[in-house]
């Protein structure tokens, strides 16, 4: 007599072959997810890797500008670091008023800024203030004088970098303008090169941070 097939056998080989398939679609599903993640990143890498290119780009040309303007004395470029600085003579004396000159050469820097700000480019900008560590020994109260009052350090730094700011924004709009960021810190960031208190502290630095 022949033995009857077995029911359990079967249903057992359908399970197997179901967690079979199962196992396959996890792995598959896994290693899709994988390489979309790896695929992002390399997208936000190159699209960085752009971004550094087009603002080098924009540091060049600017430089290029101020030299042509007769203004290299009020401000220096740090290309591999993305920077500018504006010197001391950019301001009058112990005030946060503007130069004529350096007035000029900020709406040519602005004209640069808003055209990449206006493209969507995907970086912010910071606009920070310095001091040296001599102390102010008598406070400025006379704000049509020098456009700002100020008892230390900190404020002082803050005003300038702030007047620096509302040149580089006044063509942006409101949404452009928040990504020009404002910072004053007087004189807890003297450069490396210097003592704290040589005057070439004094100092209004714009930082163009690339974002992922």
């Amino acid at each position: 007599m022949k033995d009857k097939p077995n029911e359990w056998v079967s249903i057992s080989d359908l399970m197997s072959g179901v967690m079979a398939v199962v196992m396959l679609l996890l792995v598959m599903s896994v290693l899709q997810k994988t390489y979309s993640e790896i695929k992002h990143k390399q997208m936000l890498e190159q699209a960085e890797v752009t971004q550094r290119k087009k603002v080098s780009q924009m540091l060049t040309e600017l430089k290029s500008t101020i030299n042509k303007q007769g203004a290299s004395e009020l401000i220096d470029f740090n290309m591999s670091e993305y920077r500018i600085t504006l010197k001391e003579n950019t301001f009058e004396k112990g005030s946060a008023c503007l130069t004529p000159l350096a007035m000029t050469a900020l709406e040519n820097i602005k004209s640069k800024i808003s055209e990449h700000l206006k493209n969507g480019e995907n970086f912010n900008v910071f606009v920070e203030g310095h001091t040296d560590n001599l102390p102010v020994s008598i406070p400025v109260t006379d704000y049509q004088k020098f456009c700002t009052v100020y008892d230390d350090n900190f404020t002082l730094s803050s005003a300038r970098a702030r007047e620096a700011r509302k040149v580089l924004i006044s063509s942006l709009n409101d949404l452009e303008a928040k990504r020009v960021i404002v910072a004053g810190y007087g004189d807890s960031r003297p450069l490396a090169d210097y003592p704290p208190s040589d005057p070439r502290n004094r100092r209004v630095e714009i930082q163009f941070i690339v974002r992922e």
